[in-house]
């Protein structure tokens, strides 16, 4: 090895040691004559002085140091001067005075520097990745997802668990998003897809018997992106034979009780809370509400639908629904003009039609410029339906169910976080439950599976998939951290008919399901145990963990919301040849593209 010991390793009871580091020059200063370096690794900084009775040679090679230079030094651990220690860093009570400077290789001077104060544009750091990745939040997170999927591997390995790897060359199969699809070389016209997920693997490794399975899994969707989504992902995936929901949800529980003691210092109590999916909608508008606050929204579909006012009551009789929630105390805090910017983002984003509101006045009663419009005594329901208060202000949506939950939980979520009604170190984890079977595409007019196809529908409503399959209710859960799904599974079909019957009522006709499923259905023949799993995003629960609001500073070479990859430019061309290789011929692009 170059260096004796890292830049972070350094303590008081090695004054005295002749050492020797390695790393990158954060900062210096030439101090009239001596020179001061901060020399930088992954594991910290130590300060190194370079005194001019280290020699001209030394001392002016240290004075042409400049950041990012990685050299090696050579020198004894001494105590800082009185007055010197800097209580910031754990080398800060020691200094090395330097003896000997050898340059390993000079920085051209880079776009930004690791150690600076702001940050750059997201472009510039993602397309000098390897500068960003220098920065001490940067290592820090990457530490932390590192020590986490330890900690899972511990944790499922007491557990019995066996690790597999599953194939990343797969069959496409119409089960989700897009699949990324590989040209086969050697079968003309033929295709890989990378895996969405290994849903279909780790079934077959139940049907032939490993009954806990566990793997850290890379995973490809062709999707539309947002901030805390990526074209390729890693989930934590596991699935066990010979359990139910809850046997699945309690190993899970157990999991985030270790994770969040290790790596957050908090004792979970299990079980964790758990709602219904209806309760959610109806509560929160969200399938993975934050419970961090309140502001829950309440219905009052039946008081709208007693007043004139023509919003409220033409809503109600189509079969839409006047619903909303309580801003406790915060009414000064909305005026005229904030209140009308939140409706043009609701109208915007979530397609309300519009967005009202009741300031409560210190008498109690509600004022709004539709009061006018309904009788005093239904003002007074109103406010009794919302536990309305003096200084409180209750806002409003008229539409359909769908429109009503997701302005109101887009809002609810907005408000939240401008009016700090929550510590943002605060960890909340939860389950939804008890998710519909499918849910109904309008625009084909057909049923799609609200999870995926390999779903069981709950035992008490089997009947259901050939009388109302819309009412059917999965064997399905969700873990909710913070408002984010952390990780979603179900309790799979395990018999060969029921999933032939589930893949008619989604449209996969027998002929689909024999060429792209036929593996699974002969399997499922074979003696399948009732069986289950969960798959939980490991690139979301390192930023849930972290503190983080963006997925793409927890992963090491992300993708931008265009599937780009900055640094290296993909995707990009590829020459002809190897075009004529895989018998692809490009089309000219729309002009548009």
């Amino acid at each position: 090895m170059l260096r004796t010991h890292t830049c972070g390793q350094l303590r008081v009871e090695n004054v005295g040691q002749e050492v020797t580091l390695c790393g990158w020059v954060d900062t210096t200063r030439d101090h009239g004559g001596a020179v001061f370096l901060d020399l930088r690794d992954r594991y910290g900084k130590t300060q190194v002085v370079v005194a001019p009775q280290s020699g001209p040679e030394v001392l002016e090679l240290a004075k042409s140091l400049r950041g990012e230079d990685v050299v090696l030094v050579r020198g004894t651990v001494s105590h800082r001067l009185e007055g010197k220690i800097n209580a910031k860093i754990a080398t800060g009570e020691i200094e090395i005075r330097g003896t000997y400077v050898e340059v390993l290789n000079r920085s051209v001077t880079p776009p930004f520097f690791p150690g600076q104060e702001e940050l750059p544009g997201e472009d510039l750091r993602l397309k000098y990745r390897y500068l960003d990745l220098r920065r001490e939040q940067m290592q820090k997170t990457l530490i932390l997802r590192s020590r986490i999927e330890k900690t899972m591997r511990d944790y499922f390995e007491e557990n019995d668990f066996i690790d597999v790897e599953t194939p990343i060359l797969g069959r496409s199969t119409p089960e989700g998003a897009r699949d990324y699809l590989v040209p086969s070389r050697v079968h003309w016209g033929h295709f890989y897809a990378l895996p969405q997920s290994p849903q279909l693997y780790k079934q077959i490794m139940m049907i032939a018997g490993y009954d806990r399975y566990v793997q850290i899994a890379r995973c490809f969707r062709d999707e539309d992106l947002r901030a805390d989504r990526q074209p390729e992902f890693t989930q934590l995936d596991l699935e066990m034979s010979f359990v139910n929901a809850e046997d699945i949800i309690g190993m899970i529980d157990g999991l985030m009780v270790r994770l969040a003691k290790e790596h957050l210092g908090i004792e979970l109590k299990t079980p964790l809370p758990r709602m219904t999916y209806d309760e959610a909608m109806r509560r929160f508008g969200s399938d993975c509400p934050d419970l961090r606050y309140g502001l829950e929204i309440v219905d009052i579909s039946a008081q709208a639908k007693k007043t004139e006012f023509r919003v409220f009551r033409e809503t109600v009789d189509a079969g839409g629904y006047v619903r909303g929630f309580n801003v406790n105390g915060r009414a000064e805090e909305f005026s005229r003009k904030r209140i009308d910017e939140l409706t043009e983002i609701i109208k915007k984003d979530f397609g309300a039609k519009g967005l009202a509101w009741f300031r409560v006045e210190p008498d109690g009663t509600l004022w709004s410029p539709i009061s006018k419009n309904l009788a005093p005594e239904l003002l007074v329901e109103i406010g009794q339906a919302f536990s309305a208060k003096p200084s409180d202000i209750i806002f409003l949506v008229a539409d359909s169910w769908d429109v009503t939950c997701k302005a109101l939980n887009g809002l609810r979520r907005r408000l939240a976080a401008e009016l700090k009604l929550y510590d943002p170190k605060t960890m909340n984890f939860s389950w939804v439950v008890e998710f519909p079977m499918f849910d109904h595409d309008p625009e084909e007019n057909r049923w799609v599976a609200m999870h995926h196809p390999f779903t069981a529908p709950r035992v008490q409503d089997f009947e259901m998939l050939n009388t109302d399959p819309g009412r059917c209710r999965a064997q399905a859960y969700d873990l909710v951290i913070n408002g984010y799904e952390a990780g979603g599974g179900t309790i799979r079909i395990h018999n060969s008919d029921i999933q032939s019957q589930v893949f008619g009522l989604l449209g996969i006709t027998p002929e689909i399901a024999r060429d792209r499923f036929g593996f699974l259905l002969d399997a499922l023949r074979f003696g399948a145990p009732p069986h289950g799993g969960i798959a939980l995003g490991i690139d979301r629960i390192v930023m849930l963990f972290g503190g983080m609001d963006n997925i793409r500073d927890c992963i090491a070479f992300p993708k931008t919301q265009k599937a780009t990859d900055m640094m290296t430019e993909a995707p990009g061309t590829v020459e002809k040849k190897q075009l004529k290789e895989l018998h692809i011929q490009i089309e000219t692009p729309p002009a548009s593209a």
